[in-house]
């Protein structure tokens, strides 16, 4: 299943305003601007990850009900079969696939993310959310900015960082880069 960003903005939306928050109260509590909300609300800008955990902590709905406007069902376990998770396509940049989208109340989110690869001299697209998290690249390298560092990731190598620093990710070498990232 493929989500795209006009389905996630209606979800927000919908979700907000049966909230009975408007779209400046829920702005506040995210930290950002009402015009940056409302451009993610409406589709017309990317939506960061990091973004939608703030939502989805602030709205009190699961990250799955924003991502497909369903209740996870899954409480046991939950089995994601090989190319079977949400797909989410927010930007160029990043594709996300969500490993873990029917399991109940769940206390990590792990995402097999695709890194389009980019050049040196473009800026990196940050992300500041609360938690931690985890990455372990399976194909490629990439670097990350993690506030003022830079680090380059190779295939077989992890890092595990405080999410509350702005982050973002580049492929290397031309070619993009698959990583297993577990949000916490």
């Amino acid at each position: 299943m493929h989500i795209h960003n006009k389905e996630i903005a209606e979800r927000m939306k919908t979700i907000r305003e049966l909230s009975d928050m408007t779209p400046e109260e829920l702005a506040a509590d995210m930290g950002i601007n009402v015009e940056e909300y409302l451009a993610y609300e409406s589709g017309n800008a990317d939506i960061p990850i990091s973004v939608l955990y703030d939502i989805s902590n602030t709205l009190a709905v699961s990250i799955t009900e924003l991502l497909t406007g369903e209740s996870a069902k899954m409480h046991t376990y939950s089995v994601v079969r090989r190319g079977k998770g949400i797909k989410v396509e927010r930007s160029s940049a990043y594709k996300y696939s969500d490993l873990a989208y029917n399991f109940v109340d769940r206390k990590v989110s792990p995402f097999l993310v695709t890194i389009a690869p980019s050049d040196d001299d473009e800026p990196y697209h940050l992300n500041v959310h609360s938690g931690h998290e985890y990455h372990y690249c399976l194909e490629g390298s990439f670097k990350i900015k993690i506030g003022n560092s830079i680090i380059t990731i190779n295939e077989g190598d992890s890092l595990y960082f405080d999410s509350g620093n702005p982050h973002g990710m580049k492929a290397q070498g031309g070619k993009n880069a698959v990583v297993l990232v577990v949000v916490i």
